[in-house]
């Protein structure tokens, strides 16, 4: 393994693989894919590239042709209720665990069918192996990955390639959520890290960490009753406070007037959709508030600022972006940096310093088309 790309290694078991393969001589590279950096880059073999697989469409192939060594880890999932769970969960749970694996997969497919060698793994979930009530939708999601790798690795074998895809199927794995947080161990997914760089050698096709010790007998009891192994695994995750109420997705808010839409504007919409999950957006009512008129009514603005792909809920904004907490409890502010230091945004970092779920993300200001220019251009074509 000399160039590697690992998608989803901002944190946890990625994060974990790409500081212990770029701390091996042979490794020239490793590309890691994420939304946001969770710790600092200490290895300059280490390369970052911020992008959201759940709304960036990205040609890995063409970005990426040179490596030889392609490793899945994105996920994620809730303990909850089926009923607790919000729709928007649902979608990102199933898209992130499993559409996305399958389309990534299906960008590299001919080198993985190739002679030459060509390495895989993706991390799927010893969930999937057995009855997850209170896990269910991120079980059935990673469950319908293990059964793509399965069949796809027989399709290879037909195929005449000694390429496989390995399935690591993990149990909970504590250091997996790290990210900057010292006070977590970090032990627990390095060795896992170095078990998968194993597997991944000598081309296993299915890897279950702590299986003699743990799961061999989960598996088992899921076998002789799967009935049974589900009514008990509901019961243990209800007696030790294994749920958790509180929806998992990072939110995130923006407000604007959006007049005269521009890919200034839709430049700033992918930054903020870097960060979250869901993007919520307000649209002012005018430009009273930077003594300036509006070309297009609110209603057009909203729809033109809805039908964005990085927007999954636009709102009419507050005069206070501080005050729509109340009905969105957003964590991240998105704001222009020229707003940095003045008196309001001065008020809100105030605010929220005595929150520790929410922050503001100043976006630096880049040279593009503004909608100063166009008004500009408007005015100077109504004198003519």
């Amino acid at each position: 393994m000399e160039n590697i790309l690992i998608v989803g290694g901002t944190s946890g078991i990625g994060w974990a693989l790409a500081n212990q393969l770029a701390g091996r001589k042979e490794v020239n590279e490793v590309h890691i894919v994420g939304r946001t950096l969770h710790d600092e880059i200490k290895n300059s073999k280490i390369k970052f590239y911020a992008h959201n697989v759940l709304v960036d469409n990205i040609n890995y192939l063409e970005q990426f042709r040179n490596i030889d060594t392609l490793i899945i880890t994105i996920g994620g999932g809730r303990v909850a209720q089926f009923d607790n769970l919000l729709k928007k969960e649902i979608d990102l749970e199933i898209d992130l665990n499993y559409k996305c694996v399958v389309s990534i997969l299906k960008q590299f497919y001919k080198k993985i069918m190739g002679q030459k060698t060509f390495r895989v793994a993706v991390i799927s979930s010893i969930a999937g192996m057995i009855n997850s009530p209170l896990f269910s939708v991120y079980a059935s999601s990673k469950a319908g990955v293990s059964s793509l790798i399965e069949s796809l690795n027989i399709e290879l074998e037909m195929n005449g390639t000694n390429n496989r895809i390995l399935d690591v199927k993990p149990g909970h794995i504590p250091g997996t959520r790290f990210g900057n947080n010292k006070k977590i161990d970090k032990h627990p997914a390095l060795d896992l890290a170095v078990e998968i760089i194993d597997a991944l050698e000598n081309k296993k096709t299915q890897l279950i960490p702590n299986y003699d010790t743990v799961y061999k007998s989960v598996i088992d009891r899921n076998h002789n009753d799967s009935h049974e192994f589900g009514i008990n695994s509901y019961e243990y995750k209800i007696k030790n406070n294994r749920l958790t109420e509180k929806p998992q997705i990072k939110i995130g808010y923006m407000s604007g007037t959006f007049d005269l839409f521009h890919i200034g504007h839709l430049n700033m919409l992918k930054k903020a959709k870097q960060y979250c999950d869901y993007l919520v957006v307000g649209v002012h009512k005018d430009a009273s508030h930077k003594n300036k008129t509006v070309f297009i009514p609110l209603e057009e603005r909203m729809e033109i600022v809805r039908s964005i792909k990085y927007v999954d809920e636009v709102i009419v904004s507050r005069p206070e972006d501080s005050d729509v907490r109340e009905i969105i409890p957003y964590n991240y502010l998105f704001v222009g940096s020229d707003y940095k230091g003045t008196e309001r945004f001065k008020r809100y970092e105030k605010q929220f310093s005595k929150l520790d779920d929410v922050r503001i993300i100043y976006f630096p200001y880049t040279k593009s088309t503004s909608s100063t220019q166009l008004r500009n251009a408007i005015s100077i074509d109504n004198n003519k």
